[in-house]
């Protein structure tokens, strides 16, 4: 009978360690494909990331191209507000109405429509000047004490266009 014994023990050791050989393989191929499941999931994590940086930075180009277009186009209609303005001057003492009345209605609604696009008049006149937003022409003496270093006239008007610098204000300054 201990024979038995002694056999049956070998057997029970041989089965388990043949069953840890069997799982081996197995946990080993696990662990592998584990690490791989980790390796492609931070690749995609990577890929997702660069592909929305890429998309907001084509959203931005494209946003900044526009505004551009839109710059350029508006600073074209620049010279013909400065002659609406030249008009308007030349016709504040004219007898006709009619051509003063239509001259204002064109500068107008040329206006109200760039006003609509971001386009604001730069304030300059009887203003402190500014290099901010103003360009000395010319230096003239003031009439007082109290307008020097002010813009005593606007030779040009200047131009915000959403915030930022069109065209700066060329004024005379108070000397």
């Amino acid at each position: 009978m201990e024979e038995k014994d002694v056999k049956e023990a070998p057997v029970e050791q041989t089965e388990k360690a043949s069953k840890k050989k069997k799982e081996n393989p197995l946990q080993k191929k696990i662990e592998e494909l584990d690490d791989k499941l980790s390796r492609e999931h931070d690749s995609y994590v990577r890929l997702y990331a660069e592909f929305e940086t890429y998309r907001r930075r084509s959203a931005e180009e494209k946003l900044a191209l526009v505004s551009s277009a839109a710059a350029d186009t508006i600073k074209g209609l620049l010279p013909v507000l400065d002659d609406c303005e030249r008009a308007l001057k030349i016709l504040e003492n004219s007898s006709d109405d009619a051509a003063r009345e239509g001259t204002s209605l064109i500068y107008t609604k040329l206006m109200e429509y760039l006003k609509s696009r971001g386009l604001s008049p730069i304030e300059a006149m009887g203003q402190k000047f500014d290099t901010d937003f103003h360009e000395a022409v010319t230096q003239f003496p003031a009439p007082s004490e109290d307008l020097k270093g002010m813009v005593i006239d606007v030779v040009q008007t200047g131009y915000l266009l959403n915030g930022k610098i069109l065209r700066y204000a060329k004024v005379v300054v108070g000397a």
